[in-house]
Parts: structure tokens; C-alpha cells; sequence
């Protein structure tokens, strides 16, 4: 049940990253597109891992469909959604620190805990 619940945690941050990185710029994607690329991204990261891939596996395979999916749902052109990306990245990470602490996971990714 815990693994459930950071799951879901997990997806709802990730996508408030991207949520609030959309707004940043004007562009302010719809939540439930946000949650899609959520949904995506920590989906193939706890894949990923639960296939037993090394870190650095973990950490490359869901930033191309991140980035993918912020593309294609913005719409807009590259240097914006460039930007866009970026933003949220950082956003991302400033979410990471606080819940890397408390929640004891390495990522966004509620199987990859602290060692």
C-alpha cells in the first residue's frame, strides 16, 4: 500500500512540475495533460528499475518521453519549449531535495530509495 501511495505522490509532483512550468511561460497546459506526462514518466522510471537497470539507466530513460509528450502538447515553438523543459526540470528539482528526505526515494521514482 505504501508503494501505492508513493506512486501516486510521485506522479502528482512530477506533473505540478511540468503544470507549473507551463504556466510560467503563458503556455499553461491543462492538468490532466500534466498528469499524463506524470503518469509517463515515473511509470517507465519504476519500470526501469524494477527491470534492475543500473542508476544511470533509471535516470535517462524517462526524460526523452517527458520531453516528448511537453512537445507535443504544447505545441509551440522549440527555443519556447526548450525553455518550458527547463523550467520544469528545475522545478522538478527543487521538489526532488524536500522529497528525497522525507520520503526516503532518490527520485521521483517510489521504488529507488535512499541507500
Amino acid at each position: 500500500m505504501k508503494y501505492l501511495f508513493d506512486f501516486i505522490l510521485a506522479i502528482m509532483l512530477t506533473g505540478l512540475s511540468y503544470y507549473i512550468g507551463s504556466l510560467l511561460f503563458r503556455h499553461g497546459l491543462p492538468i490532466w495533460q500534466t498528469l499524463i506526462i506524470g503518469f509517463s514518466v515515473v511509470s517507465l522510471g519504476a519500470l526501469t528499475e524494477a527491470l534492475g537497470a543500473p542508476i544511470w539507466l533509471i535516470v535517462l530513460v524517462p526524460f526523452p518521453v517527458g520531453m516528448l509528450l511537453l512537445y507535443v502538447f504544447l505545441q509551440v515553438p522549440i527555443p519556447n519549449w526548450f525553455l518550458t523543459y527547463a523550467t520544469t526540470l528545475a522545478l522538478y528539482t527543487v521538489i526532488h531535495i524536500p522529497m528525497s528526505y522525507f520520503f526516503h526515494f532518490h527520485s521521483l521514482i517510489p521504488a529507488w530509495k535512499l541507500s
